[in-house]
Formats: structure tokens, C-alpha cells, sequence
């Protein structure tokens, strides 16, 4: 009987702790003499929540990898959508849009450089568009149409080599069993599958390609694979569960199936192929769905999708010796006073939640521990729409209305609140960031009746007094910021009475500089980090959202939504360890907590006899 060293070609350590784990540990087995315990470091697959795609949709196309993915067409509850959002492994970010909108098409490639080949368009009704686009990472560009125009088809390969196979050329549906391929600038026929179907998945390259599930006949659904070698199709391992519109990529020889419909009802099922047979894996996914997925080896994203509503979400599978916690918003302590409109500064926490409307106007302040708020000194001027920066010991706040705009800073040492020195103009709705004795406050707007008049100034605080320093490229009021005083971010807000904006803006301690647009218009929102690592949520884009972004230096991307939406809330805290507290309607002091993604690996304990 062979022993553990023959198998593994190394000796069970003997070990008085356990060793680092990480890859390399992958596959080990060691005895822990202090616990007593045989242990082992094994791969474990799972899927995991994502963040949202920042637009609902299903029936569209994916392309790339779990770290630089793209999905794009499809439909909405209400359109033929052309859409782009690219994934960064973290959210979603806006890409080019589409020439044709349309559903159910083919895509393959990667996310700079993608191929959209044919599918359902809004014109002619019911006939397959002929439209093919490349996209370069940012543009779409029209490119030579297929020999046959189709929806429903499965694609694979890469731009410039790329394939498709299947689906039919219109509705009521005409099955095809045809195969193009494509070599970047021109389509020819290739090897006629064994099978004509549509709805099914592909995977793989032009040479060694794959496709399975899908139905055959109309309405009837499928299992069955067939592979191909860039000439031929011959017939493979057949799928456990009959499914069409499911999500698949791969290799032809590492292939994951998931999701789908089995009329009647949406799977959750995840099958992984070897090169010639299928096997369920105990993981499968939290929401069941008709729906879009791309990726390879150990890792693939399915997103978007549909089950009697359009959907958003977004999830991961991987096969790793990583336990992940999703990032997420989860419910905190509640405000002893419930109010909108106030300050909040320090960290998730050490927080301070300041001023607001209640109504009236509030001078009190609440601190936060990080689960439960209690009472502070209060403010001497009691106001609403203030701004706030520091920290829980060594804060201050500027600015706001009390039944007019005011200019009075005061600042907090931990229990009592002393004046400052007064900012150049009276303002309200503005932003700042900073320290105590190195702030800086920015934008807002002025005048208790419209016409407001809106402010691009920024003035910094040197603890002392306040001077002049460079003005905003857009002036805005109800604006989100983040930062130091030489290193500010500033993003969304507009007028007061007016639509939201996406723009974005970074400072150096002399000169804003626009920068990367959120994906949606947002203003009067939560807005706490760093200048290169932010996050944002919920806020008026109109309508109130209770989406999320976060922003990585150079662009913003999706991230967990908060559980409810609302507008005028404050925060305090990190991209990844935040709080979201105040805001309305109704007015509330409810408080969310945000904790980024947390990856975890943890050795299993073996049983011994």
C-alpha cells in the first residue's frame, strides 16, 4: 500500500505551528504538535457575491477574464440595450457604447479587444441583426457582417480568430448548425455541427473549441457538448442538467457551466468539464438565472441575467484555497437622534456624526465606537448643511444655514467645541477634507432663495484662519470629498435645484484637475477615503439610489449597494471601512457599516483513525 510520501513525493511534516498559508502551501499535509492535529491546505470552490452591474440587464454577451471583463448588449425591462461595462475583479465601470443595440448575440475575445457578432435588434423586428463590432477597450467599431446573419449563437476564440457556431437566423426559430469563423477581417464557413441548436454556451479557441446545452428542437432544451478542432465537430461528455441561456467559457479541455433555464424553472447549477465529461460541483450559484458568464482556469464571473425581473447581479466563482467574504454594507448603531444634512468626519471606528436638521437645526454631536453612538459636546451655532473634517478628538466644521448661510468654523477636541477662525464667505452645501490644522473646504452655494449662487472656490485652514487657494474646474453645491489638504478628491453634486452630476476632480494643494466621471450622476451622498482609494453611495442621482462606487485613483467602478436608499447622509471612515449614517426620507439615524472583501485561507483538519 503506498504511503503519503510516494503519492506526494514528500514526507508529512511534523510541526509545532502551522505554516504560512498561501499557494505554495496548496496541497500539503502537516501534523500541528501543539493542537494535535493532522491538517491539510485544500482548494475549495465556491461562488461569492460581486458587486452590481451598474445597469440591470440579461440575454447579453461577455468577454475577458475575472480581473479585466466586459459585458455588453443585451436588454433591459424596457430596451434592446448597448451598454458596455467593464470589471476590474472589484465592480463594474462604463465602457463605449455599442453601434446597434440588441440581445442575444455572440461574444468572445478579451476586454480590449472584443468581438460582437450578430444577435436581435430593434430593426427589422424578429430577424437577426448582421452587425459585427470590435472593441478596442474604449470604442466599438463596425466591422464585416457574417455570411449569415443569427441571434442566439454561441461564440469563442479570441478578435482576430475568433468563431461561431449555432443559433438560428430568426424567430419563430430556424435552427442553424452552421460555423463561421473569423480571422479579424473576413468570415468563412467552418464545420457543420452535429447538432443544430441556440441558446447554448461556447468556450475555448477557433482550433479547439466547445459549445454545449442549448435547445433542440424549439421549445425542447439540451445537454449535449461537441467539440471542435477548427475543422470538425465530433460529439463530447454530456452536461447533468438540460440547459439553454446559460453562462459557460473555459478551455476545451476546463470548461464551467452554470446557470440557465430548464423550462419549467432557473437553475443554479455549476458543472466543470475535463476534455470529456461533465461533473456537478457542490458549489452553485445564490441567485438561479438565465444568464452571461466569462473567465477561465479557476476563476469566471456570472452576471446579470434573468428570472422573471432583469437582474444586476454580479458573482464569483473560484477555485482556491481562499475563503471570501464579499464586501458589504450590513446594518450598525442607530443615531440617538434621528436628522439629515449634517457633518460627519473620523474614521468607521472613531466617527462624529454633527449638526443636521431634525427638525429644527441640531448643535448636537453623536460619536460613533464602531457599533453604537453616544452623545458629545454640542456645537454653539446649531445648523444644517455644515461640512466637517479631522478627526473623533481633533475635528471641525465649516459653513452651513441656520435661517441664513454662515461663515463660522468651530472645532472639537474629543468633548467641547471652541470657535475658529471664520471661512472668507458664507456657504452651505459645500465639501471639505483634511485635518484640524491643515483642512480645506470647497464649493457649496450661497443665498437663502433661489437664484442660488454656486461656488468653485476652495479656501484651506491652518487651524487659525483661512485663505484663498486654487478654484474647482466645476462649481457644484451638495458635492462628496475626500482627502488631505494637498491631496483632496472631490466628485458629483451640481445645483442645489438642479441634476446631478458625474463629474470628478482632484487636487494637489494648488490646482483641481478633472479626472475619471462615476458611472451615475450623484450628489448630497456618502463620500469618505483617500484621493486614490474612495467610496461613494446612495445619494439623489435623482431618483435616491442606494448603489455604490468606489474609486481606485483612476477610475470608478460598482461596488455593494447599501440596503436602503437615501439622500443627505454623512460619512466617515476608508474605502474599505466605512459608515453611512443620517439622512432621509424619512429622516432617520440609522447607520451602515461598509467592510471591503476580506480573502482567507484556512487549513482543514483531517480525521485520523
Amino acid at each position: 500500500m503506498a504511503d503519503y510520501s510516494d503519492i506526494r513525493g514528500y514526507r508529512v511534516k511534523y510541526l509545532s505551528s502551522d505554516p504560512t498559508l498561501n499557494e505554495s502551501t496548496e496541497g500539503q499535509v502537516w501534523y500541528n504538535s501543539t493542537s494535535g492535529t493532522l491538517k491539510a491546505l485544500v482548494k475549495v470552490a465556491a461562488w461569492s457575491s460581486g458587486s452590481p452591474l451598474i445597469t440591470a440587464r440579461g440575454f447579453a454577451a461577455g468577454a475577458g477574464s475575472q480581473t479585466a471583463g466586459l459585458f455588453f448588449a443585451g436588454a433591459t425591462s424596457t430596451a434592446k440595450s448597448a451598454a458596455t461595462e467593464e470589471y476590474n475583479g472589484s465592480g463594474w465601470s462604463n465602457g463605449g457604447s455599442l453601434n446597434v443595440a440588441r440581445n442575444i448575440l455572440a461574444g468572445t475575445g478579451t476586454q480590449t479587444a472584443a468581438l460582437a457578432a450578430s444577435g436581435l435588434a430593434a430593426s427589422p423586428p424578429s430577424a437577426s441583426s448582421p452587425s459585427v463590432e470590435e472593441y478596442d477597450g474604449s470604442t466599438w467599431t463596425s466591422v464585416t457582417s457574417m455570411g449569415t446573419s443569427r441571434m442566439a449563437m454561441a461564440g469563442f476564440g479570441i478578435q482576430t480568430a475568433a468563431a461561431v457556431a449555432g443559433g438560428t437566423i430568426n424567430l419563430p426559430a430556424t435552427l442553424s448548425n452552421a460555423t463561421e469563423e473569423y480571422n479579424g477581417s473576413t468570415w468563412t464557413a467552418g464545420g457543420t455541427m452535429g447538432t443544430a441548436r441556440y441558446k447554448q454556451a461556447g468556450s475555448g479557441t477557433q482550433t479547439n473549441g466547445l459549445i454545449f446545452g442549448g435547445g433542440n428542437p424549439v421549445p425542447s432544451i439540451g445537454n449535449s457538448t461537441e467539440e471542435y478542432n477548427g475543422t470538425a465537430w465530433t460529439t463530447g461528455g454530456s452536461l447533468g442538467t438540460a440547459r439553454y441561456l446559460l453562462g459557460g467559457d473555459g478551455s476545451q479541455t476546463s470548461s464551467l457551466a452554470f446557470g440557465g433555464d430548464t423550462q419549467p424553472g432557473y437553475s443554479s447549477a455549476t458543472e466543470s468539464y475535463d476534455g470529456s465529461s461533465w461533473s456537478t460541483s457542490p458549489a452553485t450559484l445564490g441567485t438561479a438565472r438565465r444568464n452571461e458568464g466569462f473567465g477561465s482556469g479557476n476563476a469566471y464571473v456570472a452576471a446579470g441575467g434573468y428570472n422573471g425581473s432583469y437582474l444586476s447581479n454580479t458573482e464569483e466563482y473560484n477555485n482556491s484555497i481562499n475563503t471570501i467574504t464579499p464586501g458589504a454594507w450590513a446594518s450598525g448603531g442607530t443615531m440617538s437622534q434621528a436628522r439629515f444634512g449634517g457633518a460627519g468626519a473620523g474614521t468607521a471606528t472613531a466617527g462624529l456624526g454633527v449638526g443636521g436638521y431634525i427638525p429644527p437645526n441640531s448643535n448636537s454631536t453623536e460619536e460613533y465606537d464602531g457599533s453604537t453612538w453616544s452623545g458629545g459636546g454640542n456645537l454653539g451655532t446649531a445648523r444644517r448643511y455644515l461640512s466637517g473634517f479631522g478627526t473623533q478628538t481633533s475635528g471641525a466644521v465649516c459653513g452651513g444655514f441656520t435661517t441664513v448661510d454662515v461663515t463660522s468654523t468651530e472645532e472639537y477636541d474629543g468633548s467641547t467645541w471652541t470657535g475658529g477662525g471664520n471661512l472668507l464667505q458664507a456657504i452651505r452645501h459645500n465639501a471639505a477634507s483634511g485635518t484640524q490644522t491643515a483642512g480645506l473646504a470647497f464649493a457649496g452655494n450661497y443665498n437663502s432663495s433661489p437664484p442660488f449662487t454656486i461656488e468653485n472656490r476652495a479656501d484651506k485652514y491652518d487651524g487659525t484662519s483661512w485663505t484663498v487657494t486654487g478654484s474647482m474646474n466645476t462649481g457644484r453645491a451638495i458635492l462628496m470629498g475626500c482627502g488631505t489638504q494637498t491631496a483632496t478628491l472631490a466628485f458629483g453634486g451640481g445645483p442645489e435645484t438642479g441634476p446631478a452630476l458625474t463629474a470628478t476632480e482632484s487636487f494637489d494643494g494648488s490646482t483641481w484637475t478633472t479626472v475619471g466621471s462615476m458611472n451615475i450622476n450623484r450628489q448630497d451622498a456618502v463620500g469618505c477615503g483617500t484621493q486614490t482609494a474612495a467610496i461613494t453611495s446612495n445619494g439623489n442621482t435623482p431618483p435616491i439610489s442606494a448603489s455604490s462606487e468606489q474609486w481606485d485613483g483612476t477610475s470608478w467602478f460598482s461596488a455593494p449597494s447599501m440596503a436602503t436608499a437615501r439622500r443627505a447622509l454623512r460619512s466617515a471612515g476608508t474605502s474599505s471601512s466605512a459608515i453611512g449614517f443620517m439622512g432621509t426620507p424619512p429622516t432617520t439615524g440609522a447607520t451602515e457599516e461598509f467592510t471591503g472583501e476580506i480573502q482567507t485561507a484556512t487549513a482543514s483538519t483531517l480525521t485520523t483513525s
